[in-house]
């Protein structure tokens, strides 16, 4: 078989290519071809021996040498050698030292050859993708331009200069048609360390891919005297974006528009035609939610602060300006804020508030046995539950208009007993339903809730983990519960077991078998 010997000078010329080539560090070039000469020699001398290869760096000199390790007791013949016989062929070792034999230049033979080669190529790909990933894993958030290299039905891969990235289907832009060869610029949202080298994602959907087109076409945007406070997104469609300028004398909508629409059009242009409209933000929820809205015309607002719950009126002929084309006015402006919002009309509204004025008042008549004068004074004076008037002092009820003294005292009176008693019959309902602890201490669901539940055969946390939204809304629609959202929170809060669970290894799995 013909044998090869690598030239001394050729070894520093090929270190010297391969890193300038790959743009990796000459010593990595070094340590591969290290790793290839020590494999081709344990193939030569026994794959069970420690060898170890030295390459000069700057005469490129090979030198090979077997390691044995002194050792108290031998465990391993291969590598290792009892103190004594160490020591009796007249040196002095110590336990954990090396004895290091000079082996004989290996030659190269074609198998030898390959599997260095192998070797080489496979440590210098593992570096070019370390260095790719070191590159790339503190540039998330910034927009990079590529080039499309291919393009199927789940993806679409591109071409970065010193890499490859992945655009995946969710993150292209809809009715957007890339091909092969297009220039394509995109947001940096993911950057993985994986097996198969770094994995670098990247979106043309996110809200922060227009926020960071925002910042490179305007200055004062990625000068810091506006900020971007918050993005709401219909890739393709539409888009609301709410700016803030720290800077009075400068109008921030007026510096993202640019001079004739020219700033805003370029990020148009880039998102495939998208309809922008830039908020100035507002530290006053309802004011921005009402601004969000625009062009429509907003008659009132009501916040539930509690449930970040938002009704907003509208005048009737303004119902479909406000909601807008398939909901997605409301939706942008609910996602921009981060308030839940219902749209009413004025007649809806009214409609409502009469219907809830005369629930309330048949309630507390009914409940505390008074005549109708008094329970819609209670309920305008703002009182929305007999626990509300129980909780209050008979020197405030006696302050409400047509109220005194004694009629305060027995008002009071009245509801405290009926607080008792409604605590009774509740604890009462729950041991007859024989509902279990963990629903009855859910606190994301009052008792009455949690007694209507009961009766249609809901009686634990897991059952309930197990209905979707619908089905609890439907359960629930009068007992206040109104909305599919706030149902699937409920939902998702008594899955959270589920979740915790499968964090959990359970500790048959940690047993040893013997």
């Amino acid at each position: 078989m013909e044998e090869t010997t690598i030239p001394r000078n050729e070894i520093i010329q090929v270190a010297d290519i391969v890193a300038r080539e790959k743009s990796i560090d000459r010593e990595i070039v070094f340590v591969a071809m290290e790793e290839a000469i020590q494999k081709a020699g344990r193939s030569r001398y026994g794959n069970d021996r420690d060898i170890r290869a030295h390459i000069d760096r700057k005469n490129g000199a090979i030198s090979l040498q077997r390691w044995t390790l002194v050792v108290e007791e031998v465990e391993d013949f291969s590598t290792q050698i009892s103190i004594n016989e160490a020591n009796s062929k007249g040196s002095s070792f110590l336990v954990g030292d090396h004895i290091k034999e000079s082996l004989p230049p290996i030659d190269f033979g074609r198998i030898a050859a390959q599997t260095a080669k192998q070797v080489i190529v496979h440590k210098v790909r593992e570096a070019e993708r370390e260095k790719q990933f070191e590159e790339y894993k503190d540039r998330v958030g910034d927009i990079v331009l590529g080039t499309v290299k291919r393009v199927d039905s789940q993806s679409v891969t591109v071409d970065l200069g010193r890499g490859e990235a992945v655009i995946r289907r969710e993150d292209c832009i809809p009715r957007e048609i890339l091909r092969q060869g297009d220039k394509v610029r995109a947001l940096i949202y993911d950057v993985r360390s994986e097996v198969r080298g770094p994995q670098i994602f990247l979106s043309r959907t996110k809200p922060e891919f227009m926020a960071a087109l925002f910042t490179q076409e305007v200055p004062e945007i990625y000068e810091g005297i506006i900020e971007i406070k918050s993005v709401a997104r219909e890739p393709g469609s539409r888009a609301k974006i709410s700016v803030l300028s720290k800077d009075t004398s400068i109008d921030p909508v007026g510096a993202c528009v640019g001079m004739r629409g020219a700033r805003v059009q370029a990020v148009v242009n880039e998102l495939q035609g998208e309809k922008i409209e830039i908020i100035p933000w507002n530290d006053n929820d309802a004011e921005f939610v009402v601004s969000a809205l625009a062009p429509s015309e907003i008659s009132k607002v009501v916040m539930y602060e509690e449930t970040q719950k938002m009704e907003v009126v509208v005048p009737d002929d303004q119902l479909s300006l406000a909601i807008g084309r398939r909901g997605q006015n409301v939706r942008l402006a609910s996602m921009l804020s981060g308030w839940y919002i219902d749209i009413l009309t004025e007649a809806e509204e009214s409609e409502r508030r009469q219907e809830e004025f005369k629930n309330r008042s048949d309630h507390f008549i009914k409940s505390l046995d008074i005549d109708d004068v008094i329970a819609h004074l209670l309920v305008a004076e703002g009182f929305e539950s007999i626990d509300d008037i129980a909780e209050t002092s008979v020197d405030e009820l006696s302050g409400l208009q047509g109220f005194d003294s004694n009629l305060a005292e027995e008002l009071k009176k009245r509801a405290v007993v009926f607080v008792e008693k409604e605590k009774k019959r509740i604890v009462k309902a729950i041991e007859k339903l024989k509902i279990s602890e963990d629903l009855i201490n859910f606190e994301e669901l009052t008792s009455l809730q949690i007694i209507k539940l009961g009766e249609n055969g809901i009686k634990c946390k897991e059952d309930l983990a197990n209905l979707d939204s619908s089905e609890l809304l439907e359960l629930l629609n009068n007992d206040g519960l109104d909305n599919e959202e706030d149902a699937g929170k409920i939902i998702m809060s008594a899955r959270q077991h589920w979740f915790d669970k499968s964090d959990e290894t359970p500790a048959e799995n940690n047993e040893t078998l013997d």
